[in-house]
């Protein structure tokens, strides 16, 4: 593997701002310092730019196997990296589910010879697996995933002797989409009743409600607390549920953690105007003082990690009326560039926002080695230009359904350059795919 001296850059890490210089070899950090006089295959002059350990994102959707018209590893991997993420864990309820430890792997064997980025994928939890549940590694697999809400196939979870089962039992982290099924199914019959097939996009927050959210997650938390499990409930939506979560001590002693995604950020129900059914997703984007809570939520440490669940569709499948439209959103390219946009409004600082999207994955999920720019980990970087803009058109947004509600967008930054495993696979909008990314290993 090439060497590279990456020299006069900002480095952003462990919630400070400096200048060094960085060599990368064999794949890892080799040295951190100023002033560094060493010899390297490539040689990149980073003056002016800052230097960031790569994003690891929680909760991504690359719809492989049995949804290929929509996604593959190989193609959102690729959108991931030009991105800055250079780490990914990705969900389940692909076709088949991965709800057996062969299935599992057949997905590991697919990235193994065609991601670009590093990787890992949930173990899908159903009410009848427990067994096979139970036989995960903890050490090469991120962790179980429980739809504790509608999903895709034989997935939701609602049987309360599997979730004590579970819940008591798993040797990993448990990662919880939370939203209790029967108050939709109640909300639904009632808009169905007053608007029939023609149910606005704008009620979609109505029907998957807050209450929804609070009720499923109130019930996660409660288990979690009765059997110390090591829970994380995936993207938060509602200033709600904020009351359920701690920031009185460190992330690395905490046993429940959370999740807010960029969408949920970004995005409030003014919105639907505009975007209509392409930004309907589960949970549901909400009214504005929700996105205002979460980003507070996050500042305060009650949110413990940024993430996109990235979940592509084709265009034409979005195009459909409400009921129709599948909910999920592509993300995932554009996730550190709307971070950044937040950084150049004064809303969240570049250290904090390394901490929500490097940092804490990794301490939260125990990730060997990335996360930091530290000397020996793995060489997981982004250069960006803080000053570089960015306009998002259909020719750069390189996901397989070749969409993005951020399209005409303008982003006051560029990613510039994309390291995994100390492989530049991403310089200046052209891939290098010479290597690919790793299976992530976790410390636990």
């Amino acid at each position: 593997m090439k060497s590279t001296f990456i020299k006069n850059a900002q480095l952003v890490n462990e919630g400070s701002i400096r200048t060094a210089d960085v060599l990368i070899k064999d794949g890892r950090i080799a040295q951190i310092g100023q002033n560094l006089s060493a010899e390297a295959d490539e040689i990149i002059d980073a003056t002016g730019l800052y230097l960031l350990p790569g994003v690891i994102d929680d909760q991504v959707h690359f719809r492989e196997p049995g949804l290929t018209q929509k996604a593959t590893i190989e193609t959102e991997a690729r959108a991931a990296v030009a991105g800055g993420t250079t780490s990914f864990m990705e969900m389940p309820n692909t076709v088949p589910n991965a709800v057996t430890q062969e299935l599992l792997e057949d997905k590991y064997k697919i990235a193994a010879e065609s991601s670009l980025a590093n990787y890992s994928f949930y173990m899908g939890a159903t009410n009848d697996n427990l067994a096979e549940v139970l036989l995960t590694n903890p050490n090469t697999v991120c962790g179980i995933k429980i739809f504790m809400g509608s999903s895709t196939g034989n997935m939701l979870v609602d049987n309360a002797e599997t979730l004590e089962q579970i819940f008591s039992k798993a040797k990993l982290p448990i990662a919880v989409h939370c939203e209790d099924e029967q108050t939709i199914r109640d909300n639904m019959a009632i808009y169905e009743e007053k608007y029939g097939d023609d149910i606005p996009i704008k009620c979609h927050p109505e029907i998957r409600s807050e209450v929804a959210c609070f009720k499923s997650s109130f019930l996660a938390v409660k288990l979690a607390e009765k059997h110390n499990t090591r829970l994380h409930i995936l993207h938060i939506s509602t200033e709600e549920e904020l009351k359920l979560f701690r920031n009185d001590i460190p992330l690395a002693q905490k046993r429940i953690t959370a999740e807010v995604c960029v969408h949920h950020l970004w995005f409030d129900k003014e919105d639907y105007d505009k975007y209509g059914t392409l930004i309907k997703c589960n949970p549901a984007i909400k009214e504005h003082r929700h996105k205002e809570a979460l980003l507070q939520g996050l500042l305060e440490d009650k949110l413990d990690v940024i993430a996109t669940d990235h979940a592509p569709h084709t265009w034409d499948e979005k195009q459909h009326k409400y009921k129709k439209a599948p909910s999920g959103v592509p993300l995932v390219q554009h996730s550190l560039q709307m971070m950044l946009e937040f950084v150049k409004q004064g809303k969240l600082t570049l250290e904090k926002m390394v901490e929500k999207m490097s940092h804490a994955p990794a301490i939260l999920f125990n990730v060997r080695g990335r996360g930091y720019i530290r000397e020996g980990y793995w060489a997981d970087l982004v250069l960006v230009d803080l000053n570089k803009p960015y306009t998002v058109t259909k020719e750069n947004t390189y996901y397989k359904c070749n969409w993005s509600p951020l399209e005409g967008h303008t982003f006051g930054s560029s990613i510039l350059y994309t390291f995994v495993s100390g492989h530049l696979a991403f310089a200046n909008g052209v891939f290098d795919e010479s290597e690919k990314g790793d299976r992530l290993l976790f410390d636990r």
